[in-house]
């Protein structure tokens, strides 16, 4: 199937939605979903632009010279951690937990009375604080990206194919999209459906631009509920709708990431529609998703642009994994 009935399904979407709320601000009930949305089906999303046995999506534009220039704008050497800590009383979706518990302390029988400390930890550890989601986390019914059915490289233990371990390490220009900033708010309300418009004046105000194989990240302000509120935080958060993420991912991002859970708006104001923006980067066209960033710094120093590095846990077949990500200026 040519690439284009692809493209083109998403553009006409993106484009149509767009200009329907060009210069307006949305409100949660002011969406840009369309009512009735439902994911392509298989003979628009395939095969993937890079072809039929692509497992890698978007990940393929970041090559030697994307990784040579972001290191180009390490300019000082400093670090601004992008993770959030793991710890037992971080919030939680559904029924994830994070259980950490210390082996104390054995004594070796050397007269040097060398001790050992080591812990146990029961977890979801693909999908607790901040993660990076791999294909196979999400399906549009028995497929997930590139068309491949999931019962064809599921296991007990994993995944055959599109693991997180296939992904290795992250050197790409990083970009913040400062939504909350752009609003003049610390948080954005939730359920706030962030709009090709929103996107569009954050980015002229910060003067940025938008290049192949970046890291998209959107500031919502949410994360301050991190720790603070945990019931209000996954009870729903602000985010990118569908036409903002169609409209982002025609910049071909290799990463689309927020502060939030999600990264996506949730509820999604169709509530018939569950977390389709799921659908259409990790399915439809194999963008990873890192969720429960930590973005105030970024924002509040105002860095538009950075080196970005971040290296996912090698978990064998895994749908996603903890990350510990960094700006470096």
């Amino acid at each position: 199937m040519p690439n284009l009935s692809r493209r083109g399904f998403f553009g006409a979407a993106c484009l149509g939605c767009g200009g329907a709320h060009l210069g307006l601000s949305a409100t949660p009930v002011q969406a840009q979903t369309t009512p009735g949305w439902s994911p392509p089906p298989a003979s628009q999303r395939c095969p993937s632009r890079f072809g039929p046995n692509d497992r890698r999506g978007y990940m393929n534009l970041l090559n030697d010279e994307k990784r040579q220039g972001a290191a180009r704008l390490i300019r000082n050497g400093q670090v601004i951690e992008l993770g959030r800590r793991l710890e037992p009383s971080m919030p939680f979706f559904g029924t994830r937990r994070f259980d950490q518990h210390l082996k104390r302390t054995f004594m070796n029988p050397e007269p040097n009375r060398r001790g050992s400390n080591e812990e146990i930890v029961i977890a979801e550890i693909g999908q607790v604080g901040t993660q990076l989601d791999a294909f196979p986390h999400q399906t549009i019914g028995d497929e997930v990206y590139n068309c491949v059915r999931y019962d064809d490289i599921a296991t007990r233990t994993g995944f055959r194919e599109m693991g997180v371990d296939t992904i290795g390490t992250v050197l790409t220009r990083g970009v913040l999209i400062d939504v909350a900033g752009l609003k003049g708010q610390r948080t954005l309300p939730i359920g706030y459906e962030i709009t090709v418009a929103d996107l569009e004046q954050a980015i002229a105000r910060q003067n940025l631009r938008l290049e192949r194989a970046d890291a998209f990240f959107i500031n919502t302000g949410w994360g301050h509920h991190w720790g603070t509120n945990n019931t209000e935080y996954v009870r729903g958060c602000p985010g990118i709708g569908i036409a903002a993420a169609e409209w982002l991912i025609q910049r071909e991002p290799i990463i689309l990431g927020s502060d939030n859970w999600p990264v996506e708006v949730a509820p999604n104001p169709d509530r018939n529609a569950s977390l389709p923006v799921h659908q259409i980067a990790l399915v439809v066209h194999g963008v990873h998703l890192l969720e429960n960033m930590k973005l105030d710094e970024l924002a509040e120093r105002r860095v538009g642009e950075f080196a970005f590095l971040m290296q996912p846990l090698k978990i064998a077949g895994g749908t996603g994994s903890t990350v510990a990500p960094s700006a470096l200026l």
